[in-house]
């Protein structure tokens, strides 16, 4: 089947013959003619077959009829991640060339005046992520009465993200009349009740298993030991690769990214970071950089895992297994894309077991070892650390700092010239002689009258005059 069996518009058609497309992939085969009819789809396909295209196209055929009012959007397009939203933003430049259409993206990271002007001279195509995407509404910038199409893209992405309540609460704010595209790649319990609630009576398409692997990506584990020989392991697959064009690397945590980009720069490679932590030109900047071959290798987060359309990656590394099963699937689709091969390597520590043994379970697959396994590693070789503290005063090693008497006994040799302040006394409560203790007296037995102290006027003899004659 080719495009123009599916019922698109000259425009469209016009503008997917001059991006070099000729067959449309599975997915967007089986959606694309529903979607042209109005009808709900629940679309669940692996990453990396097509699935921005299935709901673009069909969306620029409708929007060809009709104008957006200001700050009324015509439809709404909800990405998990900033990257997503501007990934689709870049779709609809490239088939919509022949339509003049008014696209908005509302993503973190970016002032709000520019996207507000966008909002304002009316938007046929609306692209935001759900946080600012409510935000906008709150402040009373947005209205979302007029929604003729509703897409949900990679909901297991927003499951993950903790946007499922935002996704409830803006099903709700747009008309019930509109229409839903919902895709994601997985499909966990969660994301079954939000379709049942509102998807009405949707076109189920699912052009392969869930959570299933492309066939043309080859899958590996490497057993290694943790720390710096699971740096070392890596930066030896890097080295020994074959075919090897670019990677990305996955990272679980945010700092294991800035640690790993380090250490990759420090012997030589060339590797840029991509996590949530980094401001969205810097975000933007560090994808372009890999995208033009700029750097050969992106060390990265989950941020990065979904739906990125980076269509020649020849590699993808696990450097930490995914604690969630579905967020393999994700990450190894960043290779083998559009009918190309690639290589998937997971990197494998002793406290991995439980999370690979999900991951098996979860694609239906034993993954083969590239060399010997874990229960074949050898030891990991400790180098021993020097006993510091009390570690030394247990085991009777003396420290080498010589004692204070050693210490001090070079400075009672040397003699040392007396200084204005040896001879003075010492004044208390001055700021240079804090140390000084001031004397207290002792209180003894308690005081009666003067005591023995008497005080020196009482001592002053007394003159008395002598009395005057008739006075007496």
């Amino acid at each position: 089947m080719t495009f123009d069996e599916l019922g698109l518009s000259q425009k469209v058609l016009a503008a997917v013959e001059a991006s070099g497309y000729t067959q449309p992939t599975p997915i967007q085969e089986q959606a694309i003619p529903p979607a042209l009819q109005g009808r709900d789809i629940l679309g669940i396909a692996q990453t990396g077959t097509g699935k921005t295209a299935a709901f673009v196209l069909p969306m620029l055929c409708r929007l060809e009829q009709g104008r957006a009012r200001a700050r009324m959007p015509r439809t709404l397009i909800l990405e998990p991640t900033r990257e997503l939203a501007a990934q689709v933003e870049a779709s609809f430049a490239k088939y919509g060339a022949n339509h003049k259409l008014n696209v908005a993206l509302l993503i973190g990271g970016v002032a709000f005046g520019d996207q507000e002007a966008k909002i304002m001279r009316g938007a046929d195509v609306l692209i935001a992520t759900p946080g600012r995407l409510l935000d906008f509404y709150e402040r009373g910038k947005l209205l979302l009465t007029n929604i003729e199409i509703l897409v949900i893209d990679e909901a297991d992405r927003m499951l993950d993200m903790g946007f499922i309540p935002d996704i409830e609460r803006i099903c709700k704010l747009v008309p019930f009349t509109r229409q839903t595209l919902f895709f994601s790649a997985t499909m966990p319990p969660e994301i079954t009740r939000l379709t049942e609630a509102f998807l009405h009576n949707p076109v189920r398409i699912e052009v392969a298993r869930a959570s299933s692997t492309a066939a043309t990506i080859r899958q590996a584990l490497v057993a290694t030991h943790g720390h710096g020989e699971k740096r070392e392991t890596l930066r030896r697959l890097l080295r020994g690769a074959e075919n090897f064009k670019n990677a990305i690397i996955f990272c679980n945590r945010k700092r294991d990214v800035a640690i790993l980009h380090r250490s990759l720069d420090k012997h030589g490679f060339s590797a840029g970071a991509l996590h949530g932590d980094m401001d969205q030109l810097a975000r933007m900047a560090s994808l372009d950089a890999f995208k033009n071959g700029d750097v050969t290798l992106l060390v990265c987060s989950d941020v990065a895992a979904r739906g990125l359309d980076i269509p020649d990656v020849s590699h993808v590394f696990n450097f930490d297994v995914p604690t969630h099963s579905e967020d393999y699937v994700h990450r190894i689709g960043r290779t083998g894309r559009a009918g190309r091969s690639g290589t998937a390597v997971t990197l494998v520590t002793g406290e991995d077991r439980k999370y690979l043994d999900q991951i098996e379970t979860l694609i239906g697959n034993k993954i083969d070892w590239e060399g010997p396994g874990l229960d074949e590693l050898p030891p990991a070789e400790e180098t021993p650390r020097p006993a510091r503290g009390r570690e030394r005063i247990r085991s009777g090693e003396r420290s080498r700092r010589p004692a204070a008497a050693e210490r001090a006994e070079p400075a009672r040799a040397r003699p040392r010239r007396p200084s204005e302040s040896d001879t003075r006394p010492p004044t208390y409560g001055d700021r240079r002689d804090r140390r000084t203790p001031r004397p207290r007296e002792d209180d003894g037995p308690p005081v009666i009258g003067l005591g023995d102290h008497i005080p020196s006027f009482l001592l002053r003899p007394v003159v008395l005059k002598p009395a005057k004659v008739g006075e007496e």
